[in-house]
């Protein structure tokens, strides 16, 4: 992100005319025969009108910003279109049978993202998928009108061939049989939920984007908490794999060694690359610890075999889309999909990845309490891999050296303590996202014990400090969540090192291609990359 770009706000403050929107009250005086109203009556209106003028004042005494997410009662009652793609919002606040209309803001109604999500959705069921642009600054990377294309050809897919329909059923019947006869109508891709939340993320990603490529259907194993942290992102049809479905049970016990291991199976030439018979299903154990057989997942001749079985079932922890432009079949296809390929997740996150409720409220009501008034903020995401209790020093200042040297964070005075307050002082708010709250504990008072040489205004705020991951606690992961969102909120990251995923045994798999490159704090580490920028 852009430190220098200006921040926007959720909603603005709407400007007042006198057409304006924001009608407060408003009264008649007739006129009684030759003569104006009497005083009486005057006096009377006025009695009448003071108490909601004096609501109304406490109200538009701060931004309407600030009042309006900040009442109880209020809800969105009326979205009205307008010329330009102007939003505007009608509120009821509870004054009677009075509303008040604001007026439009300066963002436009982007809430499909460019097209990238579709439309039709109940709103109520999942508020984050098209209010999130209102939290948002507008994305210069548009999303590509063939990736738009595909996207709304693999929904209908996924309608035809989802949960509980009949092609589903029969695919089903392959399954138990564990035989292949004829060309299946439809073929899918399970994700296995396995590891932390953001491999979990990292890792869906890579998968749904593999079925993309290969016309099949995702289906995501819920595990313990994904359908309580994320929405629903195809229409009609659930992504998730029922319950019911018949190896459900045998995931857990997935390895390298499992019967069904792709890998496993070419290692003991239980099964061939170019072999005519075809099982019902393959396991694809692409977990950190895969070895050089399984890593033939990424090779043309082994992908030409992968899309004969009518399920593949798929176990990982990696973001291996970087691996996918590795295989010559998928590199014209992602080219046209992603011209920017820097831009990848950034498109398949924005569409696959929407806070369900209960985490869209911990994210708005945090941002409104600690973000939405800085002019600035900074987002400091802190992972430390040591087992002895933090904080560390040289992370401390790995974190200065980076702030300051960035000019994100400003030098303090430590020889004089008295503020110099300036006509309107920046304010900046970091949030910093740790399991060790010492770091944001040292920034706080580096800030509140010394001026700053600017005169801008630090606040640092962390949400939560856990001490040690807890995967399987579901208030843990909301909140994890909550924290990975928030930061892609800021209008700068800092983040900690490393990366996850594998290299290919006895090849330098970061110079096979020119926009696949080693990551500069992990050499092992993959990223994707354009020609021009290195994203």
């Amino acid at each position: 992100m852009d430190p220098n770009s200006s921040t926007r706000r959720p909603l603005s403050p709407p400007n007042y005319t006198d057409q304006g929107l924001i009608q407060l009250s408003r009264f008649r005086f007739r006129r009684f025969g030759s003569t104006t109203l009497t005083l009486t009556k005057i006096l009377a209106s006025c009695l009448v009108a003071l108490p909601v003028l004096f609501v109304l004042s406490l109200m538009l005494r701060h931004r309407p910003y600030d009042w309006l997410l900040g009442l109880g009662e209020a809800r969105v009652i009326e979205i009205r279109n307008y010329p330009n793609d102007t939003v505007f919002s009608s509120l009821e606040v509870g004054l009677g049978s009075g509303h008040v209309v604001l007026q439009p803001t300066d963002k436009p109604n982007d809430k499909l993202f460019g097209g990238l999500l579709a439309a039709g959705f109940d709103e109520a069921s999942c508020t984050s998928r098209y209010q999130s642009f209102l939290y948002r600054k507008t994305s210069t990377h548009k999303p590509s009108s063939y990736l738009i294309s595909r996207l709304r050809n693999y929904e209908d897919l996924h309608k035809r061939c989802g949960p509980n329909t009949e092609s589903y059923y029969r695919a089903l019947e392959q399954l138990k049989s564990n035989q292949t006869v004829g060309s299946a109508e439809c073929k899918y891709v399970v994700w296995i939920s396995f590891s932390g939340l953001g491999n979990r993320i990292l890792s869906l990603a890579s998968t749904f984007l593999y079925a993309l490529l290969t016309n099949r259907v995702l289906l995501v194993d819920r595990g313990k908490d994904m359908a309580d942290l994320f929405c629903e992102p195809f229409p009609e049809k659930s992504w998730f794999l029922p319950m019911d479905f018949p190896i459900i049970d045998q995931f857990d016990s997935f390895d390298q060694k499992a019967s069904h291991c792709y890998g496993n199976m070419l290692k003991n030439s239980v099964v061939i690359a170019s072999a005519e018979s075809v099982p019902s299903y393959l396991y694809l154990h692409l977990v950190h610890d895969y070895d050089d057989h399984d890593k033939l997942f990424f090779c043309d001749e082994d992908q030409s075999f992968l899309a004969k079985p009518p399920w593949l079932i798929i176990k990982t922890d990696n973001y291996f889309v970087p691996s996918l432009f590795l295989i010559t079949s998928f590199e014209q296809e992602l080219s046209k999909l992603f011209p920017e390929k820097g831009t990848i997740f950034h498109q398949l996150g924005r569409y696959l990845f929407h806070p369900s409720n209960n985490v869209w409220g911990l994210i708005t009501r945090y941002y409104q309490t600690y973000l939405a008034k800085a002019d600035e903020s900074i987002g400091i995401q802190i992972r430390v891999f040591d087992s002895r209790p933090g904080p560390f020093k040289h992370v401390m200042d790995q974190i200065l050296a980076c702030t300051l040297k960035e000019k994100l964070l400003p030098e303090v005075n430590m020889q004089d303590s008295v503020f110099t307050l300036s006509e309107n002082p920046k304010l900046k708010a970091v949030l910093v996202t740790s399991l060790n709250s010492g770091y944001s504990e040292n920034l706080k008072h580096m800030y509140w014990e010394h001026p700053t040489l600017t005169g801008e205004v630090i606040g640092v705020y962390q949400p939560s400090h856990e001490e040690y991951q807890q995967t399987e606690k579901e208030m843990h992961n909301r909140k994890a969540w909550a924290e990975m969102y928030l930061l892609s909120l800021t209008d700068a990251l800092v983040t900690s090192s490393w990366s996850t995923f594998g290299a290919k045994k006895g090849t330098d798999t970061g110079a096979i291609v020119p926009h696949v490159r080693h990551c500069e704090d992990m050499s092992w580490g993959l990223k994707v990359v354009d020609g021009h920028d290195e994203l």
